[in-house]
């Protein structure tokens, strides 16, 4: 008797599971040109009645400049640039001209320039030749703008001040010394200046217009600070600190005694801190493993203000109003590419803005980002964002990549990828590790790879590999490693150094010769140089000995598995050459290459078309070579 209770048990456990499984409709799967119909957007701000945002938008398979209307979400197309992405900054009062920034096909050259609504052509307000220029804000009344120009000397920035009517520069610091310039107080009399020592530690000047003196605010701790913001009246600074700590704080720093205040601290990095025009109100950044938390403060009487819920979200930029009245919201998710909503302080009414998912993709045929935990090779614990698809059971096991951030010291963060969710709606599982050296866990384990690369952090991308093969969905024979520039760079040194571990390896503009990168950076990098150097080795010492060995180009005979390149033509951090020789030497193996150049683009791909591209070849690649029966 009790046999057969138990035989018509499972007959009932199994037949509910089957009506379970016969009631879910089958997963869709979309072409990249649907994934690739959403919309990438971003807002640089309200205009004056703060009725309209200006943004930028990829709308037209290219990054142009719009104008959304807040009260019925409509947006205006304000340029129509079909080569070189325009990325808008900000309106002009009046809101006639506006400003936006672009260089020329991927070469970091930013310009400037001036936009008039009644014109055709725009303004280049930095024709300064072979310069790189950044938007540094307004003064208070918006009559002058502030510029970031290495105009003068190609290896540092100095601080120039044009005013809106002849838009002529004047030089208002003088950068010689190699500092990163910071932040500036609103009256100009004081500039907050970085000197990087290494990537684990700098100092943090103030510097006197007045008196042309420099004042040291950072010790020799090994620790990093960071300005963030000055009060209106300019009796106080704010900035981020890890002196002491495991992870940055954030201080309070009075100008006139030079007395210090803590004022928040948790378990996490506070990353930056803002102030509202007349100080209502404080925001506080907070990168709480691999996502934002956001707090909102009253400013004067620092009471915490319930923050507006959006469910399944990372609030990645907040812009509040001149006006305080309404507050800008940038808001990601790992199921959706950023939106823009609108909070109004008063009504307390939160509202959506854009909707930049393609109308033909199911969010539920999406993967929502988890965050996992593994073990490495010394029981270091290494923090991923996983996405597993949805299709994916022991019966129906996957393919799975280990996904690797650039840096060296990024971070893979939890927010939406169209390259990521295409490849986990076609069955591959995807495994976005933070190997140790990594930001946003703590100094100890960010400094863990220092002059240690291709080893502990490699070590640690072969564990996120094991740690694929103990799921028993995954298919243990179809594990390939992906990556861009320094995890391009993993991408090589993993098949080179560890060619059983992997599959296969696609490879986007990755380092392959550490002596020559280190030695062609940018000449706008030179105040980073000694840090990058201090971290990664001086190719000009002895410590290019160990940089040659770890290099994949001095190693690519080692490589035996399917490769994919891709490369911008135009990169100026990592040199084209990188890719054409690495690609060279492994056809010598007589291994599958395959190789993709785009001449319009540099250190990452932004043009809709060449994104496209990239994520067709690389499913295709991943169908042919690391799931071929599939």
């Amino acid at each position: 008797m009790k046999h057969i209770l138990c035989a018509t048990f499972c007959l009932l456990v199994f037949a509910n599971l089957y009506a379970q499984t016969a009631k879910q409709p089958p997963l869709k799967q979309y072409t990249i040109e649907q994934l690739y119909n959403n919309t990438s957007v971003s807002a640089a701000g309200f205009n004056s009645d703060e009725s309209k945002l200006l943004i930028y938008s990829n709308a037209s398979g290219i990054y142009n400049v719009y104008e959304l209307n807040i009260a019925d979400t409509t947006t205006k197309k304000l340029t129509a640039s079909v080569t070189e992405s325009f990325f808008a900054v900000d309106y002009l009062p009046a809101n006639i001209r506006f400003i936006y920034g672009a260089d020329s096909g991927g070469n970091e050259n930013a310009h400037l320039y001036l936009h008039n609504r009644t014109d055709a052509a725009a303004k280049d307000l930095t024709p300064w030749p072979n310069s790189k220029n950044n938007f540094w804000g307004w003064s208070k009344t918006k009559t002058h703008m502030y510029v970031l120009s290495n105009k003068r000397n190609p290896k540092y920035y100095d601080v120039w001040k044009l005013d809106t009517a002849t838009w002529q520069p004047v030089l208002l610091f003088q950068n010689d010394s190699g500092f990163e310039v910071s932040l500036m107080s609103h009256n100009e009399q004081y500039i907050a200046l970085n000197k990087s020592i290494s990537t684990d530690k700098n100092e943090l000047y103030l510097f006197d217009r007045n008196t042309q003196q420099f004042k040291r605010l950072s010790n020799d701790n090994e620790a990093t600070w960071t300005a963030n913001a000055f009060e209106n009246n300019d009796t106080i600074m704010y900035y981020t600190t890890s002196d002491g700590a495991e992870f940055k704080y954030l201080v309070k720093y009075y100008l006139r005694t030079g007395k210090t205040e803590k004022i928040y601290q948790c378990n996490w990095d506070v990353t930056t801190i803002s102030l509202s025009e007349n100080e209502q109100y404080r925001t506080v950044f907070i990168n709480e493993d691999g996502k934002n938390k956001v707090l909102l403060f009253e400013h004067a009487s620092n009471k915490l203000i319930q923050f507006p819920e959006i469910k399944d979200s990372d609030i990645l930029n907040i812009k509040i109003s001149d006006s305080e009245q309404n507050m800008l919201l940038t808001v990601g998710s790992s199921r959706s590419p950023q939106n823009l909503f609108v909070y109004n302080f008063k009504n307390k009414k939160l509202k959506q803005l854009t909707r930049t998912l393609n109308n033909e993709v199911d969010v539920n045929d999406l993967v929502k980002a988890k965050i996992v935990r593994y073990k490495s090779f010394d029981g270091t614990e290494i923090p991923a964002i996983y996405y597993k698809p949805l299709q994916a059971n022991i019966q129906s096991k996957v393919g799975a990549l280990v996904w690797v951030h650039g840096g060296p010291g990024g971070q893979s963060r939890v927010g939406f990828s169209n390259a990521i969710q295409y490849l986990v709606n076609h069955g591959y599982a995807v495994l976005a590790v933070n190997n140790r050296g990594s930001s946003g866990y703590g100094k100890t384990f960010y400094k863990m790879d220092n002059k240690d690369q291709s080893n502990g952090d490699l070590k640690d991308c072969i564990y996120g590999k094991k740690w694929l093969a103990s799921q028993n969905y995954i298919d243990t024979n179809a594990i390939g490693i992906y990556g861009g520039s320094y995890g391009g760079c993993m991408v090589l040194a993993a098949l080179a150094f560890y060619p059983d571990a992997f599959n296969v390896g696609v490879n986007l503009f990755g380092v392959a010769n550490w002596i020559r990168t280190l030695r062609s950076i940018p000449p706008y990098w030179e105040a980073r140089r000694k840090a990058l150097y201090q971290e990664i080795g001086d190719p000009n010492t002895t410590d290019s000995v160990r940089l040659k060995n770890i290099s994949p180009i001095y190693n690519y005979q080692k490589i035996t598995k399917p490769l994919l390149v891709f490369q911008g033509a135009n990169d100026v951090r990592v040199l084209p050459i990188e890719s054409d020789e690495i690609v060279a030497g492994v056809k010598k193996n007589n291994v599958p290459v395959e190789y993709v150049v785009y001449p319009d683009e540099g250190h990452g791909f932004v043009k809709k078309e060449n994104q496209i591209t990239t994520a067709k070849r690389t499913l295709a690649f991943l169908n042919k070579y690391l799931k071929p029966n599939k």
